[in-house]
């Protein structure tokens, strides 16, 4: 066996494997002058949730009561590259203390780490894609299976109503009666004309 390379590391939990990862990775920040602070690390969505594809986020130590960086990647990551570049992304985030979102000073450091591309979803160039992919190897199988959730917004019917053509006077339509069809107006005593969607839910 080569004495040169790291046993591959087996976690039965999601946040030891994560903190074995910040653990490897202080010596890359390191080695560009940069000290990765304690922090805790989850697996979690962001604060806003799903919706904006978010699958990382920083909290500074002022938003925790013990002053600890908190780090949560999200749940529909499941492949240990993916998160290793995720965290990377982060932990510069908490070098930052998270004082300057992605401007000047977060690209600074992202940029002597390895990130390319634009500073809000920046990730591993070539370089930092290598040191990462041994990374994964060498910590092993990332004890989680990614969750499947579904972005598709949801889409709002207009709320069925009748109205009367001659005076325009409307009522709110109930589910359940749709199927009588529209009532009649109570001034001119003529059927009403079906508004928004009248399709049984």
């Amino acid at each position: 066996m080569n004495q040169s390379t790291p046993p591959i590391q087996h976690h039965a939990l999601r946040e030891t494997w994560l903190l074995a990862a910040v653990e490897a990775l202080r010596p890359l920040f390191a080695a560009k002058g940069y000290v990765v602070p304690k922090c805790k690390v989850s697996v979690g969505f962001a604060s806003t949730g799903n919706r904006l594809g978010h699958i990382g986020q920083c909290w500074s130590t002022n938003s925790c009561d013990a002053q600890i960086n908190q780090i949560f990647i999200a749940p529909t990551l499941g492949d240990a590259f993916n998160v290793l570049d995720t965290l990377v992304h982060e932990l510069v985030h908490a070098v930052d203390d998270c004082q300057h979102k992605h401007g000047k000073e977060f690209k600074k450091i992202a940029i002597r780490m390895g990130l390319q591309g634009p500073m809000r979803s920046a990730g591993a160039g070539d370089a930092l894609k290598a040191r990462l992919q041994s990374l994964a190897q060498a910590l092993g199988p990332y004890p989680h299976a990614a969750l499947k959730v579904s972005n598709s917004k949801r889409v709002h019917r207009s709320r069925p109503r009748a109205q009367c053509q001659h005076c325009g006077y409307q009522v709110p339509m109930l589910k359940k009666f749709l199927s009588f069809g529209p009532p009649l107006c109570p001034q001119h005593r003529v059927e009403m004309q079906p508004l928004g969607d009248w399709e049984e839910l």
